[in-house]
């Protein structure tokens, strides 16, 4: 099969990196310094199961070199899904799938303004993951894991085919009974870690350990499921306890790549987070007041980043 990977950082470096690895048909559709070094020296990954260097079958950052595909894993940040969505256009075949691997609740709808339902996927992943250095990917967290699945949660030959092509790769690959439960799951939780992380600047066992950090950490969850509820997410009653139990058991020093981007003064997708939930809430008339301090005290950071005053010239 041919893969397509679009953006090879921390989540499309390593999986792509791992399908490649494996002897599969890969290409990589990413730009800049590490675009070169890629295709000067092959995509390192460090791994906590075992480092390795693949040389994919093709780096690039022009979609027309890129052949049809039969499966494209969209693993940008969640405000470039769209743009990303309406690059591969041209290399959508009758069979292709189409999966996004973002964090974040909405990706599969933003998929859909621009691409035809047939063709797509509802898709997360799990890992501790990140850019190195150009060139380079660290795997520092987390067993490895995809979790894919029809919107209409039906089970389908295709699903058995990608499961094949994920478990010849090394890492786990997931069929999903009900995708929006599990991609609505992962969004309580990072967008619960990530917020509070960026604004607190402390880890997640830092967090967790504070009785008042850990009581805003559950305020933030309940809030995003009344939210998910309101849209029709079949989410368990359970779910938020299990959240903050799953926090309680994450690497006491772990940090999510949101709160990682806001520290540095990167984009980052506060809006797809945080905000998104407020947005959501504020259509609904659901009240999300702490996802909105969350939001409001992050933003000038958020818009610092995406627009920087320009140097003072001497």
């Amino acid at each position: 099969m041919h893969i397509v990977v679009i953006g090879a950082g921390g989540v499309g470096g390593y999986f792509g990196g791992k399908i490649s690895n494996s002897g599969q048909k890969v290409t990589f559709v990413v730009r800049g310094q590490h675009l070169e070094n890629i295709k000067q020296y092959g995509l390192q990954v460090k791994s906590i199961d075992g480092d390795f260097v693949t040389q994919p079958f093709l780096v690039t950052d022009t979609m027309t070199k890129v052949d049809k595909a039969d499966v494209v894993l969209i693993c940008t940040k969640s405000w470039q899904v769209a743009e990303a969505a309406k690059s591969i256009l041209p290399i959508l075949k009758e069979d292709t799938m189409v999966i996004p691997l973002q964090n974040g609740a909405d990706n599969v709808e933003k998929v859909l303004s621009v691409i035809d339902k047939k063709y797509v996927l509802g898709g997360l992943c799990k890992i501790y993951s990140k850019i190195e250095s150009p060139g380079v990917v660290s795997h520092f967290g987390h067993p490895p894991e995809v979790i894919f699945g029809e919107l209409d949660k039906s089970k389908t030959e295709r699903l058995e085919k990608v499961k094949h092509v994920f478990d010849q790769a090394g890492f786990t690959g997931t069929i999903s009974s009900d995708i929006h439960v599990d991609i609505w799951s992962k969004f309580m939780f990072i967008a619960t870690v990530s917020g509070l992380g960026a604004l607190t600047r402390a880890t997640i066992g830092e967090m967790y350990e504070n009785q008042e950090t850990r009581s805003i950490l559950k305020d933030t969850a309940q809030e995003i499921y009344e939210v998910g509820v309101a849209k029709g997410v079949n989410l368990p009653s359970t779910i938020v306890d299990r959240i903050m139990d799953f926090i309680d058991k994450q690497p006491y020093t772990s940090t999510a790549s949101t709160q990682r981007d806001i520290i540095a003064c990167r984009p980052s997708e506060l809006d797809n987070f945080n905000g998104f939930i407020v947005k959501e809430g504020k259509k609904m008339r659901i009240p999300t007041p702490t996802n909105a301090f969350i939001y409001s005290c992050l933003l000038p950071m958020e818009k610092k980043a995406r627009n920087p005053l320009p140097s003072k010239v001497i």
